[in-house]
């Protein structure tokens, strides 16, 4: 009964998906008037592909967005280092410049086709993959099924499921098992991910922990970093990042509170930088000057707030301060990832809605680098306490710099994991000739 429920429901899907084909069009390009699509190559979503497939062997990775990307990195680089051919599919512009900026041509990439069987079955025809890896909890029902019928190992890393998704999937577990048991194996990132994906069926199941540990510190420009410094000079600064809709303002009630006290600079930078112009007219508003990253602003003495609106400069932002609250804790609920302050020398302070983040919070607080507040005033007190307290402050830098390098090893863990599909690739491509696999 279970398996006919499950067969009704993901066929009401593919249906579902061929009849919204055509309108599908006109609303990729209203996603890209707005920015959120590439124009160019709008067609990649449609399945099309708009570079040569190479030969040989090819892995398919897919990250959704800006933290799944950085993540499988050094995985991809790993896989490369065994001359098999990658390609990458992300569903944002901001993924697809950092997969540009990160990997160049060690991996090809494309927009992930949309989850609708003309654009995957396109895509799969021309492409071929001899394996697919999706990181941490991307699970689209059409693509999962067209692997599947076409026998392509298909692979779940960093894996994890949040409490919302599990309860979603809980209450359909016969279209959970259908879909997870076409898992090879899940390669979660801890102890409970691995008991919910067995617990929706997903046949093999090991624990890597998280990958983004493994990944390197984000980036930055030396000089823009020193001439930024020399214009801070003396002040405190400290920074709320990856914010969500409401944890600007908190900022900057935070920023007026410390500054009747102590002359400071609060760096803001929003998760979706699109928010930008919003936000400098909220903090306007309240009698706030603002310097913008993208209009290369000097950060004067009377300048209250510095807005990162870029993307890709977490590594600058990070570095210009040693007291971070990161966001999506305080006014929204998941959290976003703690261990790039963590591994760049930053105190940290966070909301307590952590649930897509538990485990890293768990290990950093439990050594004293990471601190959770309640409410607004209580992160201004916290942001004042670590801004006054060099000691306390250096301490939980150190802890969180500690911590990190005790949760390496993901990496190495994932590809073990991998070896029996990642091994006869290896055999396969080592056996062409030079000519043919480097085309």
């Amino acid at each position: 009964m279970s398996g006919r429920v499950a067969r009704v429901a993901l066929g009401t899907y593919r249906l579902a998906g061929m009849l919204a084909y055509p309108v599908i069009g006109p609303y990729l390009a209203y996603r890209s008037a707005k920015g959120k699509e590439d124009r160019a190559r709008r067609l990649e979503r449609f399945g099309y592909a708009s570079a040569n497939r190479p030969q040989g062997p090819l892995v398919w990775f897919h990250a959704a967005s800006v933290g799944e990307t950085n993540a499988v990195t050094p995985l991809i680089r790993e896989i490369r280092r065994r001359d098999i051919n990658v390609i990458l599919t992300t569903g944002t512009t901001t993924s697809a410049k950092l997969a540009s900026d990160r990997l160049g041509e060690e991996a090809i990439h494309q927009y992930v086709p949309l989850d609708i069987k003309p654009a995957v079955g396109r895509f799969l025809d021309y492409w071929q993959p001899d394996c697919a890896m999706i990181a941490e909890s991307e699970i689209w029902p059409m693509t999962i099924m067209e692997l599947g019928q076409r026998r392509i190992p298909q692979i779940l890393v960093n894996a994890r499921m949040s409490d919302r998704s599990f309860a979603r999937w809980q209450r359909r577990p016969a279209i959970a098992e259908a879909l997870f048991e076409n898992m090879a194996v899940v390669v979660a990132q801890s102890d409970l991910d691995a008991e919910r994906f067995r617990d929706l069926g997903a046949m093999q199941v090991s624990i890597s922990g998280n990958l983004k540990v493994d990944t390197d510190a984000p980036p930055y420009d030396a000089a823009v970093f020193a001439r930024y410094k020399k214009q801070i000079g003396d002040r405190k600064t400290w920074a709320a990042i990856s914010t969500f809709e409401g944890e600007e303002n908190a900022a900057a009630v935070v920023h007026r509170t410390l500054k009747e006290r102590d002359a400071q600079l609060t760096i803001i930078v929003p998760r979706h930088p699109e928010r930008c112009d919003d936000i400098e007219q909220m903090l306007t508003a309240q009698g706030l000057k603002v310097a913008r990253r993208t209009r290369d602003d000097v950060l004067s003495p009377d300048v209250d707030v510095f807005l990162g609106d870029t993307i890709g400069e977490m590594g600058l932002y990070l570095r210009m301060t040693e007291v971070a609250f990161v966001g999506r804790s305080l006014f929204a609920q998941g959290g976003q990832n703690p261990l790039e302050p963590a591994m760049l020398g930053c105190a940290i302070l966070s909301g307590g809605q952590v649930q897509n983040f538990r485990d890293a919070y768990q290990k950093l607080a439990r050594n004293g680098s990471a601190r959770m507040v309640r409410d607004v005033e209580m992160l201004a007190k916290g942001v004042h306490y670590l801004l006054t307290n060099d000691e306390v402050r250096h301490g939980m830098i150190d802890a969180g710099i500690a911590t990190v390098h005790e949760m390496r090893g993901a990496l190495s863990s994932t590809l073990k994991s991998l070896e029996p599909y990642i091994n006869p690739l290896t055999v396969k491509a080592r056996l062409l000739p030079k000519t043919m696999a480097q085309g």
